[in-house]
This record gives C-alpha cells, structure tokens and sequence, in this order.
C-alpha cells in the first residue's frame, strides 16, 4: 500500500498542475468582469433565503487506512455543523456517506470521490447544490475538505463558496498555485497591481459573461476540491503506511529476539537435564 500511494500521489499532484492553468484564466477572468460591472443580477451574488438551514458539502476520501485523515475533517464539519445551528448535508466520498450515516442523518445526497470522471462528478454535485441555493432550500454553500499543507501535512479547509465575493474571486488563483512559494506569488501580485492593463472587451454583456461564468467557479472550486482531497489522501496514506511498515519491522525484531531466547531457553534446559541424567547414571 505504501508503494501503491507513492504512485498515486504521483498522478494526482499531475493532476492538480493540469488544472492550474484554466484556474489562473477563470480567476483572471472573473476579476476583470467584476472590475467591469456595477451590478450582477445572479443570485450566486446575492444573500441566501432568510431562516433557510446552510448546506455543508464534506469532502473526504472513500478509503481508510490513512491514519487521521478523514476523522480529521469530519470533526471539522461537526465543529461547522454545531455553529450553524441545523444544515443540510451533502455528502462526497464513502467516509462522509458513513460519517452521517453514524451522526443519525437519514436524507443527504451523496457521491463518491474516486470515480471515474471527477469532472463529472464536480459538475453534478455543483447542479444539485446550486439548484438548491437558488430554490431557497439552503441559505449558503460551505465546503470542508482537507488542503494538502505538505507531504508530511494535510489540513482540514473550512470555505464558503456562496453567495460568491470579490474575496472568493480574489483567492481561487492563490488556491490553485498552493505549491508555488509566497515570495514569487507576492512578486507576480506586485506586478499585476503596478504594470499597465489592458482593456477587455466582452462578446455580450459583462454581466451575460458573468453570469455564464460563476457557476463554472463552483464546478472549477468543487473540482479543485476532488482533486486536492486526492492528492492529500494519497500523502496521507504513504505516511501511514511509511509508520506502519517501520512499526511492524521493530515487531519482527522484538519477537525474532523473543523466539531465540526461548529457544536458547529450551536448548539449556535439555543440555541441564541431559547432563543431570549422565550424572545420575555415573553415581549408580
């Protein structure tokens, strides 16, 4: 297992890097078309319905054996779950599905991570939550999942993805550059704000575009997501099974040692008793 998540993580880290560049263009994209517009009539940019509950989406693996992985984030929507008073769940990975199954929940949509199109899945999990916002059955979208901190690191991510601010726009670039260092973001950020814009012009309304755009940033967020609790399960797993396979050779030593002393103690005890017959043989 250990070497099957070394390999894995691989491929999801290659994954992650494929996404970068169309999060970098639709962040990029979003912030112009809100530098363009005085009003959007959307309502992913308006408040939610009044005495609605808020939708919490968790995120978790679908497999265990990841040491505390997905307890981890569990307790982190819990902890979200207890300050909101009561919300509506929706459920995304086999964990969750059992974790709210375990809290007494009986009603929650649910969908697994590890399936075979992640955009597909992305993309449903955004219809059905975002049907549900504009229906007025939520009053908000908060998504919990892990951030892959590092690959000794991975840390559960409390975030509101609607209604959407200037500040979610803002951050959906940064989030997707996670690996990149903070001095080469900084400088890349202190660039864009001094150096010259140029003006974009959009085929239709800037608020058409808009509008055709934000619900693309909560399929992309959602996406993203997957593709992050992926990768930190992975490096999750490895580490797990880095420990196990260090604890279970320090086993084998200790009983190997345990073995040769009782052995030692067995070839003794007959050398003892062998010895103490040929004695008593001699005295007759």
């Amino acid at each position: 297992m250990k070497q099957v998540a070394a390999a894995k993580i691989r491929r999801a880290e290659l994954a992650q890097k494929q996404a970068r560049p169309y999060a970098d263009a639709l962040s990029q994209m979003l912030r112009d078309l809100m530098s363009a517009v005085s009003s959007v009539d959307h309502p992913f940019m308006k408040p939610g319905k009044a005495g609605a509950p808020p939708g919490i989406l968790l995120m978790t693996a679908d497999k265990g054996l990841a040491g505390a992985f997905n307890s981890n984030v569990i307790r982190a929507a819990e902890h979200a779950a207890r300050e909101r008073g009561a919300v509506r769940w929706y459920a995304v990975g086999v964990k969750a599905r059992n974790a709210l199954r375990r809290l007494g929940q009986t009603e929650y949509p649910t969908w697994v991570l590890n399936a075979p199109s992640k955009l597909d899945i992305a993309r449903e999990v955004a219809h059905r939550i975002s049907d549900d916002f504009t229906r007025g059955v939520i009053s908000e979208i908060v998504l919990v999942s892990q951030k892959l901190v590092s690959m000794m690191s991975q840390k559960p991510e409390i975030r509101k993805l609607v209604p959407v601010t200037n500040e979610d726009l803002t951050s959906l670039s940064a989030t997707s550059r996670g690996e990149r260092s903070a001095t080469s973001t900084e400088l890349s950020a202190g660039a864009e704000s001094k150096g010259p814009r140029a003006t974009v012009e959009f085929a239709g309304s800037p608020e058409l575009v808009l509008s055709r755009l934000l619900p693309k940033y909560l399929e992309f967020t959602i996406y993203s997501a997957m593709l992050e609790t992926d990768a930190a399960f992975f490096a999750a797993q490895l580490l797990a099974m880095t420990n196990a396979t260090d604890n279970a050779k320090k086993l084998i030593d200790e009983l190997t040692i345990r073995m040769n002393n009782a052995r030692q103690a067995a070839i003794t005890k007959e050398l003892l008793e062998i010895v103490a017959g040929a004695e008593a043989l001699g005295v007759e």
